[in-house]
């Protein structure tokens, strides 16, 4: 099919880098395997975590994010968790601390309020971001919340089913401020 496309790391990240205006996250997974996270998330888990930015990977993130505020653009989430959220989402509210002084936007529902809304279980599956309201990517996880996939997908209907999520998402959740955000 010629609207998607497998990609490869270096085109996910070029995409994300890329994007002209817009970048949007729906994240529905309890939780995430990402190999660079490893060791900051067991240091969170066990009380004492240094800085995310030791996190190289990490670094390079918000400084990616704070150049494309700096440009004007626009980088936006929706994290629907668990109520009471798992240990890897009490992480990731956590993180807030350095993604939104780097500019992206993260907003929050219960799964409870996802489905009493209609996002699930029509949204849930894998992740994706929608960039500049034209583009997919959907990110595919194994059972342990590796990423084994990414996909682009540029299918005129699914991109605009994708942007109705989208707003959907975003209309019932909550902006997280840096006021919320506790180690």
């Amino acid at each position: 099919m010629s609207d998607v496309h497998h990609l490869t790391e270096a085109e996910f990240g070029e995409l994300l880098a890329g994007f002209e205006h817009t970048a949007f996250r729906l994240e529905v997974q309890p939780s995430y395997l990402e190999p660079s996270e490893a060791a900051l998330l067991a240091a969170f888990l066990r009380g004492d975590p240094p800085p995310a930015t030791a996190v190289p990977e990490l670094r390079q993130w918000y400084r990616q994010v704070a150049a494309q505020a700096a440009a004007g653009k626009r980088m936006e989430r929706v994290r629907v968790q668990q109520d009471p959220p798992t240990g890897y989402q009490r992480f990731e509210r956590w993180l807030d601390q350095w993604n939104i002084p780097a500019g992206e936007t993260m907003r929050y529902m219960t799964r409870k309020r996802a489905h009493k809304i209609g996002l699930l279980p029509a949204a849930e599956g894998p992740d994706w971001w929608l960039l500049d309201s034209s583009r997919l990517i959907v990110m595919r996880f194994d059972r342990e919340g590796r990423r084994v996939s990414n996909l682009l997908v540029t299918d005129p209907e699914t991109v605009i089913t994708a942007c109705m999520w989208r707003d959907l998402a975003v209309h019932h959740s909550v902006r997280a401020k840096l006021s919320d955000v506790a180690a």
